[in-house]
């Protein structure tokens, strides 16, 4: 764990500390997230930029397209991969920003 204090972290560096609580408070010490817990992670912290998943259909092609091993579990690295794809593709909608 960094011994940085928040104060002196940059807006970048605090959102990236919070991508990474995010993830660990849905994976818990398994640091994986199942089916089910991928769609509490993204109907509870993700609302306004995915489409609330409520069938299985949907939730069944977005896990399996994130599942790139195989293993039927999300691991950080292809929870990142979610973040990278919703944040590119939200980019867009706030072009104040560009």
């Amino acid at each position: 764990m960094l011994n940085i204090p928040v104060q002196n972290m940059s807006d970048l560096e605090n959102s990236m500390v919070s991508i990474i609580d995010v993830f660990h408070k849905y994976s818990g010490q398994k640091c994986h997230l199942k089916k089910a817990e991928l769609k509490d992670l993204i109907n509870h912290e993700m609302k306004h930029f995915i489409k609330k998943v409520q069938d299985n259909e949907t939730l069944d092609q977005l896990f399996n397209d994130l599942d790139q091993n195989g293993d039927l579990e999300i691991d950080f690295q292809e929870f990142i991969a979610l973040i990278a794809m919703v944040t590119s593709a939200c980019h867009d909608l706030f072009p104040a920003h560009r």
